[in-house]
C-alpha cells in the first residue's frame, strides 16, 4: 500500500512539475524581458518556489543570503534540484556551459532566469569565462558557481576547482560560500534521496524517487562573504571547501540514507 501511495504520489507531482515548467516558457515568452531587473528576479524566485512546492520538497533559509552585488556564490552540486532551489532563495546567475542554451524546454527556463552561458573546453574558453565573469560582476550581479566541476554524491565534497575564483579576485568582489543539504523533515538526519550519484544511478529514477517520497526539506545555507586577502584561488578554493562542508554539517543533525546507518560527511582528499 505504501509503494502504490508512493508511484501515485509521484505522479501526480510529475503533471505538476511539467506543467509549471510550461507555465515558466510561457512567463519568459509574453513580456518577460520588458520587466526590470528587480521584478525579474521576484518572478524567477517564485516560480522556483513554486516549483519545488511542486516537486514536495520544502525550502529552508539558513544564513542571510546577500541582498546585492556584486558578489560571486560557491555551492556544492549533488543534484537535480540544485539550481532551483537556490534560485527559490536567492536569484542569482548561473554560469553553464552554451550547449544548455539549445536544450528544449530547459534551455528556455535557464536563459530567462538569467543563465550566463560560456564555451567550456580549452584553456582559452576558461579565460574568456573568466572575462564573461568579472564584467558581469562589474555590472553588480550575483553570479553563482558549482565549484566541484560535477554532481557530487552528496555524502562528500568533490575538490573545489579555483578556476572561477579567478574572476573574484580579478574583480576585487565577495564570495559567498553556501552549503545544500538534504534532509528528512521528521528525523533532521540528512537524505539523499535526490542525490543519483551516490546510488550512481540516472536522473531520471532519482527524480521519480524524490517525488514520491514525503517530508524532504532542502536546506540552504548562507556563510559570510569574504574577500581574497592576498589569497591565490587554489588556496582560496580549498578554504571556501572547508567552510561550505561546516555549513552543511551545521544544517543537519546526523547524515543518514533510508536505508543505511549514519555516514559520515569527510572532505574528499
Amino acid at each position: 500500500m505504501g509503494r502504490m501511495a508512493g508511484t501515485w504520489r509521484a505522479i501526480g507531482r510529475f503533471v505538476q512539475m511539467l506543467r509549471h515548467s510550461l507555465h515558466g516558457v510561457r512567463i519568459a515568452r509574453d513580456g518577460f524581458d520588458q520587466l526590470d531587473a528587480s521584478a525579474r528576479q521576484r518572478t524567477v524566485e517564485r516560480w522556483a518556489r513554486e516549483f519545488l512546492q511542486a516537486a514536495g520538497v520544502t525550502l529552508r533559509i539558513e544564513g542571510q543570503p546577500v541582498t546585492q552585488g556584486p558578489v560571486l556564490l560557491v555551492a556544492n552540486h549533488q543534484s537535480w534540484l540544485d539550481i532551483p532551489t537556490l534560485h527559490a532563495a536567492r536569484h542569482c546567475r548561473f554560469i553553464s556551459k552554451a550547449e544548455i542554451a539549445k536544450w528544449p524546454l530547459v534551455g528556455r527556463l535557464a536563459s530567462a532566469a538569467g543563465t550566463l552561458f560560456v564555451q567550456r573546453g580549452f584553456r582559452r574558453d576558461t579565460q574568456r569565462t573568466v572575462q564573461a565573469m568579472v564584467q558581469a560582476l562589474e555590472q553588480g550581479d550575483i553570479l553563482a558557481v558549482f565549484p566541484e566541476g560535477t554532481v557530487g554524491t552528496g555524502r562528500e565534497l568533490l575538490p573545489f576547482h579555483g578556476n572561477m575564483l579567478q574572476a573574484a579576485i580579478d574583480a576585487d568582489v565577495p564570495v559567498q560560500p553556501v552549503g545544500m543539504t538534504f534532509i528528512d523533515g521528521r528525523t533532521g538526519q540528512v537524505s539523499l534521496l535526490p542525490c543519483e550519484a551516490y546510488l550512481d544511478e540516472p536522473m531520471l529514477r532519482s527524480l521519480w524517487r524524490t517525488i514520491g517520497t514525503e517530508h524532504l526539506v532542502a536546506v540552504v545555507h548562507y556563510g559570510t562573504p569574504e574577500k581574497a586577502r592576498g589569497r591565490d584561488r587554489r588556496t582560496w578554493a580549498h578554504d571556501l571547501q572547508l567552510q561550505v562542508q561546516a555549513l552543511r554539517q551545521a544544517s543537519a543533525k546526523a547524515p543518514a540514507h533510508p536505508s543505511a546507518a549514519p555516514i559520515p560527511l569527510p572532505i574528499a582528499k
